[in-house]
């Protein structure tokens, strides 16, 4: 009877492990996941420079407007 009980037990282990081989949808998430993290590690960079640039040309604006 035990061997009956683990052979049970083995079959739904196998059947597990095959339909988790059968659903793409977790690793696509994963994979769309680390495609965002990329993009936002590249734009990290290039806000900053952004950021500066809105700086300058609202110091301008703040200049100009204190002058007149």
């Amino acid at each position: 009877m035990p061997a009956t009980k683990d052979r049970r037990r083995t079959n739904k282990m196998l059947d597990f492990i095959r339909r988790i081989q059968k659903c793409n949808q977790g690793a696509t998430a994963v994979e769309y996941g680390l495609i965002v993290t990329l993009i936002i590690i590249a734009m990290i960079p290039s806000l900053g420079t952004v950021a500066n640039g809105i700086q300058d040309v609202l110091n301008k604006v703040s200049n100009e407007l204190s002058t007149s």
